[in-house]
């Protein structure tokens, strides 16, 4: 990978810093792509690595890690044949049934998957479904937090943003509520685990998992040999969020969501006071 082509190793920070003000301040970002033109999906996680390694820098621990672009209809939109990754951070974690502040955030929106707690290391290559299933203290739902430290739009040109602003952004993580019934990874057949997100009682979408990538273990194990070059893995502990079954929904202060797993539970939050920014 040629990092001078586009951005200089030493240039890496500067970005890291930049979408930390840009998380602090409420102003997204202008899409690095445009900024950067030919910005290569391993430069941009080179950015992403150098935003999460200031963040453990300012005393945050890295708890797992996220899983997105996992439906062939986000992949075909985003251009990409893969998902994509992101760190998740220890101060990420919301409780259920309680309030989210949405001062945290800059323009969320969340989608509804799974989430899986591992018990073993996964380290690739050759990791298979069944050897997360067999690595999996239990799987639990969950609602994840997605914000945009990027424009999702682009207030220069109008244009939607690269999957490249995306994984620099962390793709696009930004928080997590782990709620309902845990099962053991072979209690129930993962693949049709479906839920329903409600927003202040009107169901805006539904899903099953299936449709991240066939099984939503297929993604953790996507993500544990996609981490191997890298000499990374995925360790006991972690809490691996695998990819959502539903398109993202809007929010707004004051809503209040359910995310109903059927036999698996349910779980609600509600988003209190109002987002640092409007725009993106």
């Amino acid at each position: 990978m040629d990092m001078e082509r586009t951005i200089p190793d030493g240039l890496l920070d500067t970005l890291a810093a930049e979408l930390d003000g840009a998380e602090a301040s409420g102003s997204p970002l202008p899409p690095f792509s445009e900024r950067f033109p030919g910005l290569t999906i391993p430069e941009a996680y080179a950015v992403q690595r150098a935003w999460v390694a200031r963040k453990v820098a300012a005393g945050r621990k890295i708890v797992g890690h996220k899983i997105g672009l996992t439906s062939r209809a986000m992949q075909q939109a985003s251009q990409i044949t893969e998902p994509d990754y992101g760190a998740l951070l220890d101060d990420m974690l919301f409780e259920p049934n309680g309030d989210v502040p949405l001062s945290r955030f800059v323009a969320p929106k969340v989608e509804v998957e799974l989430a899986f707690l591992l018990k073993a290391d996964l380290w690739g290559p050759g990791v298979t479904v069944f050897d997360v299933l067999r690595a999996t203290e239990y799987v639990t739902p969950a609602a994840e937090i997605i914000d945009a430290r990027i424009e999702r739009i682009s207030s220069a040109t109008g244009k939607p943003r690269r999957v490249t602003d995306t994984i620099s952004d962390n793709a696009a993580n930004a928080g997590v509520i782990v709620g309902g019934r845990a099962v053991r990874p072979d209690d129930v057949d993962l693949r049709w685990a479906a839920a329903l997100c409600i927003r202040n009682g009107v169901i805006e979408e539904t899903g099953v998992a299936a449709g991240v990538l066939g099984h939503p273990a297929a993604g953790i194990a996507w993500l544990a040999n996609r981490l191997a070059p890298h000499g990374e893995g995925l360790n006991a502990g972690d809490l691996v969020l695998a990819g959502s079954f539903t398109r993202p929904v809007d929010i707004a202060a004051g809503d209040v969501f359910t995310f109903d797993y059927g036999p698996l539970g349910a779980f609600s939050c509600r988003f209190a006071g109002k987002a640092r920014g409007t725009r993106g």
